[in-house]
């Protein structure tokens, strides 16, 4: 199970051929990489299944092959498209793959076994971001320069920067500790899966995901895709286009997970302190799992925060289905309810 989703397998994938199952989202949530924290955000799970399945259907529509299959009602049995479903779902159909184990000594893994389990049908083991904007404390910032990015300055300016051009970086999905890596080293990890195609299928998802956001009055900054390499061709898997995976705005306030980061990062700032020293002492000894090292536990958030927290998912997702699937206040009241919290 990942830290926000239960994962349901009805048919095994093979070396030969893709499997079934389903995605079953839950309302857990995760921040700074802790995994499952100790509450929930009510109805955040059937928002994030919704907004994945709406953008799902539109890539297909586009011609851009996926792994979704449909969604599944509380009352039904198999999948049907989103429009057809009355009530938010929770459940998501898909197709499977491998994801073979990642064999590691510390912090150094083993790409190379990895894929000889992998064979032709196989998770690539890569995550694909897209920037649209560069906000401040972009971690973007310390790795390049504003040039190198199409703009005319020396030095990246004091607030958030809008690119004419999306920004496409590759980081690693199955590590402890995720890392930014150069072209060449995504490349090889990415296996058989070529590294242009891949690069290609994100300027597509977030041209997709950009263009639906305007149109629901937000501001799509930037976001991610996993995929599926199954018998020569790539898939966009995993979920696309959420406020889990994606950074949106709405009227310069931010709505995403990155709100209840910020709130952690003022309210709990011991623990989130913590998490950054455990993480650089993984580091120094060779160790994968930073959390053994972590000397503060999460706490639960206060009652209020959670309910304006689902609320930002359920009016966003309604404002982005331009449906109103979710019993949610209209976006702005939403907003300010969120702005409230800073």
């Amino acid at each position: 199970m990942t830290s926000v989703k239960e994962f349901r397998v009805a048919e095994e994938a093979t070396s030969a051929r893709l499997g079934r199952g389903a995605f079953v989202f839950t309302d857990d949530y995760s921040v700074f990489d802790w995994g499952k924290m100790p509450d929930e955000v009510p109805q955040k799970g059937r928002s994030l299944c919704a907004m994945g399945a709406a953008n799902f259907e539109a890539l297909e529509a586009e011609g851009i092959s996926t792994h979704y299959r449909g969604v599944v009602t509380d009352d039904g049995d198999e999948p049907i498209p989103l429009a057809d479903a009355e009530e938010p779902p929770r459940e998501m159909a898909i197709d499977l793959t491998q994801v073979p184990d990642l064999p590691h000594e510390g912090r150094e893994y083993d790409y190379d076994a990895f894929h000889a389990d992998a064979g032709r049908n196989y998770l690539i083991p890569l995550e694909i971001v897209f920037r649209n904007t560069v906000p401040v404390g972009s971690s973007l910032r310390s790795r390049s320069e504003p040039r190198e990015h199409g703009l005319d300055v020396d030095s990246w300016p004091d607030e958030s920067v809008d690119l004419s051009e999306a920004v496409i970086e590759f980081s690693t999905k199955y590590e402890e500790s995720d890392r930014y890596l150069t072209r060449e080293e995504a490349d090889d990890i990415a296996g058989e899966a070529d590294i242009d195609a891949l690069e290609t299928i994100a300027r597509e998802v977030n041209d997709l995901v950009t263009g639906n956001a305007a149109r629901a009055g937000l501001v799509h900054e930037d976001g991610k895709i996993e995929c599926c390499y199954s018998d020569s061709e790539i898939l966009v898997a995993d979920v696309v286009g959420t406020f889990d995976e994606n950074r949106f705005s709405y009227d310069g306030q931010q709505l995403s997970k990155e709100v209840i980061r910020q709130y952690h990062k003022r309210e709990q700032a011991a623990w989130v302190e913590a998490v950054s020293e455990a993480k650089e002492r993984a580091k120094k000894q060779d160790v994968a799992d930073w959390r053994e090292l972590c000397e503060h536990e999460p706490e639960p958030l206060p009652e209020t925060v959670l309910e304006t927290a689902s609320e930002m998912y359920r009016a966003g997702a309604n404002a982005y289905l331009g449906r109103e699937l979710f019993d949610a206040p209209p976006l702005s009241e939403a907003v300010e309810a969120v702005r409230d919290l800073g």
